[in-house]
């Protein structure tokens, strides 16, 4: 198929029992869509600039205190560089309630319950801020390749610049795991 053409609607999807009808303010072209995930992302960089002192705190490891605390400096200046991308676009920045954030962040919570402060829990939080790392690097990448799809270049140079600090942050916290924490939580 060539990239100008359209896909042709499936008219026997609808009788499928699996075919999910799409709300009424469903996103229509990529332009809307990118902007959609904008507001989910900025969500979830807020929901995590609240969340990253708690993971600091229950931290024993002070490589690992230090990691998290430092990412949330980054987290921080994420979030503005989110609202640039949102005036770039011309478009206001909000939120909207990002699902997979609050859900890895409540597996957070669930870790911080069920582990004793240590070496640990220590793994525990590295692990939950792992997954939480490759959330936002799979998220980064698919807006910098929207953004690029969309001739956003401005944009898309931002996004780009989020997206290598979060594949440090995941690189830092693996170096942690691997040469501290792990360790010791095995000791």
């Amino acid at each position: 198929m060539k990239n100008s053409e359209k896909p042709i609607e499936n008219k026997t999807a609808k009788n499928n029992k699996n075919f999910v009808e799409p709300a009424s303010d469903a996103a229509t072209e990529l332009k809307d869509l990118f902007i959609d995930s904008l507001k989910d992302i900025y969500w979830a960089e807020n929901a995590l600039v609240g969340a990253l002192p708690k993971m600091a705190d229950n931290a024993t490891d002070p490589g690992l205190a230090s990691a998290v605390l430092e990412h949330l400096d980054v987290t921080k200046n994420q979030v503005k560089r989110l609202e640039q991308v949102f005036d770039l676009l011309g478009e206001k920045a909000e939120g909207k309630k990002c699902e997979a954030m609050a859900g890895l962040l409540k597996e957070g919570d669930s870790i911080l319950l069920e582990t004793t402060p240590g070496a640990v829990r220590d793994a525990g939080i590295i692990a939950a801020s792992q997954k939480i790392e490759h959330y936002e690097i799979a998220t980064y990448g698919t807006l910098v390749a929207f953004a690029k799809t969309l001739g956003e270049n401005d944009a898309a140079k931002l996004l780009t610049q989020t997206l290598a600090e979060e594949k440090e942050a995941d690189c830092i916290l693996n170096d942690v795991a691997l040469n501290a924490v792990n360790i010791v939580a095995a000791e």
